[in-house]
């Protein structure tokens, strides 16, 4: 894994760094969190819980969308049609841009990429 830059410049390494209130960072003294505060801490560890929550089902859908992308190419070329369709690659690409603006349009085309491969 990449190592992080935190906010205050120092680089983080995976591994060193937890979820718990009370966790320090790399160096020992700066708390995991961010803040020393007690109580920000705290609430600073729930949130990360449910963010942890959401990154793992979201990499699941990852996973399931990139496979059933697979699916339906290997099926479309197995009767003898094309390796893409571009129409239906804008259609994603204008879904996810004008949900999410420009972000949106380079998170579907890693999408894209992970169900088809690269061009």
């Amino acid at each position: 894994m990449t190592d992080v830059m935190e906010q205050n410049g120092g680089a983080t390494g995976s591994g060193t760094i937890s979820n718990g209130a009370g966790a320090t960072g790399p160096k020992g003294g700066t708390p995991a969190t961010g803040t020393a505060e007690p109580d920000a801490a705290s609430r600073i560890a729930e949130i990360r819980v449910r963010i942890d929550e959401i990154d793992r089902a979201l990499i699941e859908l990852w996973q399931e969308r990139a496979a059933l992308s697979r699916e339906v190419g290997a099926t479309r070329m197995a009767s003898g049609g094309t390796r893409l369709v571009l129409s239906r690659e804008q259609e994603i690409l204008e879904r996810f841009r004008s949900a999410l603006g420009a972000d949106g349009t380079q998170l579907a085309l890693l999408l894209l990429r992970a169900g088809r491969g690269p061009l």
